[in-house]
């Protein structure tokens, strides 16, 4: 049987843990803070990123580092932050890729479910179809038209395999009746770099990445994959308008690695409202093509409630097309 003395021993020591893990809680954060964005610089969700972590910065007193992590189609960003220390102080923004992951690899290295904890659900952004700007056509059935004639040719690019507009673009050239292999980047800035060069034909993107390329003219657009025309680009038709019934959009929150304390958590998620709520970080977002999630939409249970639900919905189109890999 243990001695009275080191039974003191260990209760001494409970109490110095207990306290010091409170301690660690209530004063979170004092250092400086990660956003792992899984995605290449000047894409739509880097883009979000930088106008979001400054005023975050502000909020929490600790400067919030934008830093890219990139490749697999966000795999590899969202993996780094699933196997960071569970502090709190490196956090991802992941997106609807994520939920396209764990269908679309065979070869998985975390899982959405499991591995990650949101936080908050940020934004959405629709999808664009934008193609380059000396593409010979006006409008959607033109382009339609001219992607049929020409389907052994034309050239498809992508912000990656995984990437949401990957999906989009393969479910879109489905329902037209192509099968175009699309070009792979590591992220939509620079796959929109080329585009502007006129290195392929058309890409289907978010609105963020498409949306300051088409208001400077650099690239001609298509269709908005959306019902309504985005106010950041009210001279783009949407596809419905055009004679096409497709919608297509992408989702953005924040998530830490899975075991993160849940008060870490609250005060995460209440940052990252408080600069949803900014109205200059409103006003840069929707400039950008994005739209604030409601505030109905904005607890740490509502973006949890949908992460199973994801991960099944863009499984259906994935295993309907036959696409995976390994």
């Amino acid at each position: 049987m243990p001695s009275r003395a080191l039974l003191l021993v260990f209760a001494v020591l409970l109490a110095a843990l207990h306290g010091i893990a409170g301690a660690s809680a209530q004063d979170w954060p004092n250092r400086p803070l990660t956003l792992v964005v899984p995605w290449g610089a000047g894409g739509g969700t880097d883009v979000m990123a930088r106008i979001m972590a400054p005023r975050m910065s502000e909020i929490l007193g600790q400067q919030v580092i934008v830093e890219n992590i990139t490749g697999a189609g966000g795999m590899i960003g969202s993996t780094h932050v699933a196997k960071a220390a569970p502090d709190g102080y490196t956090f991802v923004f992941g997106s609807r890729s994520d939920a396209i992951n764990m269908t679309l690899y065979k070869q998985r290295t975390y899982s959405l479910r499991d591995d990650l904890a949101p936080v908050v659900l940020v934004a959405d952004q629709p999808t664009i179809l934008v193609a380059r700007k000396d593409l010979p056509v006006d409008g959607l059935q033109d382009f339609i038209g001219y992607v049929k004639r020409n389907a052994a040719a034309v050239r498809l690019g992508s912000a990656g395999i995984g990437a949401t507009g990957f999906v989009d673009c393969a479910i879109f050239n489905g329902m037209i009746g192509v099968d175009i292999q699309a070009i792979p980047y590591r992220g939509s800035g620079p796959a929109m770099a080329d585009l502007i060069r006129g290195q392929f034909d058309y890409f289907c993107t978010i609105s963020g990445s498409a949306a300051g390329p088409l208001q400077s003219n650099l690239i001609k657009g298509i269709a908005a994959f959306r019902r309504e025309r985005l106010p950041s680009l009210p001279s783009l038709p949407t596809a419905s308008e055009q004679g096409m019934q497709f919608e297509a959009s992408t989702w953005f929150g924040f998530l830490v690695p899975g075991t993160t304390p849940p008060a870490v958590i609250r005060k995460l998620h209440d940052a990252g409202v408080a600069a949803m709520e900014t109205p200059s970080v409103q006003e840069k977002l929707a400039a950008n093509g994005t739209y604030v999630v409601a505030p109905e939409k904005r607890s740490t249970e509502y973006f949890q409630s949908m992460i199973v639900p994801e991960i099944e919905k863009n499984a259906a189109p994935l295993i309907a097309a036959g696409m995976s890999v390994e």
